[in-house]
């Protein structure tokens, strides 16, 4: 199949891939692009259940140590069938392109490592970042309260504010957790947090373990402070503490035909055609400027995400 690429967004992943830090080096040349939405143009006579106007998206099953298989930098490609997944084509563009890793993530996080219920406590740091952005919303629509972890910056109330309005109940900075206040917090909630999601490791991800209740579960998904999990010896010893590790490519290679993973997409794409789940803020650049918008990537406190459009009528 021939297919037209639209957006492909740049992940930390992304960025990780071409500094050679991250746990898959494909060789090269390589293009890069690990998640991305194209519409199918033509299709060989051999295809079947795919067709012109179709979207699809790269199935992130299909990476490996040696390929990415089908990089979205770029505007064309034929890829194999297996290859990609066909999705809806009523939902915004932007939250199609974005679909394969954060939503995926969250959605992965929140229901495989503790039963959480409606009224049940989550808590998360790095609750900004477009992976905690989506535990937000999709903890809001399925009844979860969540405690919300971000770093300090400038416009920190704006940002504050931002969350709440996603469906965030409780927001503080990292600051505010050292002087004392998520402490404070978690004396005065009726039961503490089950689940705690952490992308930031440090001191941070030991508060987290701190904050658990009986039999809690941490798991970390990402180390953006580049410090080691720190997990204390009480809470983990008197509360039985678990502590578990989430890569999205390897749950989606162990689950390539699975009826869960179908399920979660076919929801995932309701959510975000619905409004429940809403597409990332993200500042759009053609894909000739692609080095600023790298650039840009990694840059910090910008807060939205750099994607990068190959159909001139998206911009």
């Amino acid at each position: 199949m021939l297919v037209k690429v639209l957006m492909s967004p740049i992940n930390p992943s992304d960025i990780n891939m071409i500094e050679g830090t991250y746990h898959i080096r494909p060789a090269l040349p390589c293009v890069g692009g690990n998640e991305g939405v194209g519409e199918i143009i033509e299709v060989g006579p051999s295809v079947e259940g795919f067709h012109p106007g179709d979207w699809v998206i790269s199935s992130i099953a299909a990476r490996s140590a040696d390929s990415l298989a089908a990089g979205l930098w770029r505007q064309f490609l034929i890829p194999e069938p297996s290859n990609v997944i066909k999705i809806p084509n009523d939902m915004p563009v932007i939250g199609a392109a974005t679909l394969a890793v954060n939503p995926c993530t969250a959605y992965r996080m929140i229901c495989d490592f503790a039963k959480l219920n409606p009224g049940d406590i989550l808590i998360q740091n790095g609750a900004n970042s477009a992976v905690g952005q989506c535990v937000i919303q999709l903890a809001k629509h399925w009844g979860i309260k969540t405690i919300n972890i971000i770093r300090d910056r400038p416009q920190k109330d704006e940002l504050v504010n931002f969350l709440h309005d996603l469906g965030g109940d409780i927001v503080l900075t990292e600051n505010e957790r050292k002087q004392g206040d998520l402490k404070e917090i978690i004396q005065t909630i009726p039961e503490k947090p089950k689940l705690a999601l952490n992308c930031v490791g440090g001191d941070s991800s030991a508060h987290l373990v701190a904050s658990l209740g009986k039999d809690g579960v941490i798991v970390t998904y990402g180390g953006m402070s580049r410090r080691p999990v720190m997990i204390p010896t009480g809470p983990t010893i008197f509360n039985r503490i678990k502590a578990y590790g989430y890569w999205n490519t390897d749950w989606m290679k162990e689950n390539l035909h699975s009826p869960m993973k179908a399920n979660m997409f076919r929801e995932l794409c309701e959510f975000i055609a619905k409004g429940i789940l809403k597409p990332p803020e993200a500042d759009l650049f053609h894909i000739k400027d692609f080095k600023t918008a790298v650039s840009e990537s990694m840059e910090g406190f910008k807060g939205k995400k750099k994607i990068l459009v190959m159909d001139d009528r998206l911009l």
